[in-house]
């Protein structure tokens, strides 16, 4: 995957990590974008993921990593953007398989079910697993809503 600067969101249950994914991608050298939130603060998750998919989109950052606290309240607000693959990934595993089957241009995950160390593996598997292309790529072709 060619890493441009990367897109970062969370939502108060996932700040906590979020302030950890930056302190780890600043020791790989790896710039990031943070669209917020900013702090432990109650907000409402699509108040992040909105911005952070829309840069995603427009090729100003990819790919990009979301936070809260399950997952999955940022990763539907993020899939509803056309150009958004958002996978939520809890396991090493799952991450490759989004980026390898999916070509997942988001990486979210639980912020309250993640440790520090899995999110170490989670964001090395997605970030350095290839998309495997062929019949992979005619089934994201069909993904979008046609109108």
């Amino acid at each position: 995957m060619e890493i441009k600067t990367i897109g970062l969101a969370s939502d108060h249950a996932g700040y906590e990590l979020k302030e950890f994914v930056k302190t780890y991608l600043q020791e790989k050298g790896i710039e990031f974008q943070d669209f917020g939130t900013y702090s432990e603060a109650s907000c409402d998750y699509p108040d992040f993921a909105h911005p952070l998919a829309e840069a995603v989109e427009a090729g100003t950052c990819y790919p990009g990593i979301a936070i809260c606290g399950s997952g999955e309240g940022i990763s539907m607000t993020l899939n509803k953007h056309q150009g958004i693959r958002a996978g939520l990934c809890w396991k090493e595993e799952i991450a490759k398989l989004c980026r390898q089957h999916n070509n997942a241009n988001v990486l979210v995950m639980p912020g309250r079910f993640v440790s520090h160390e899995e999110a170490r593996q989670i964001m090395d598997a997605f970030l350095n697993t290839e998309f495997e292309g062929g019949r992979h790529q005619a089934r994201i072709d069909k993904i979008p809503v046609k109108k």
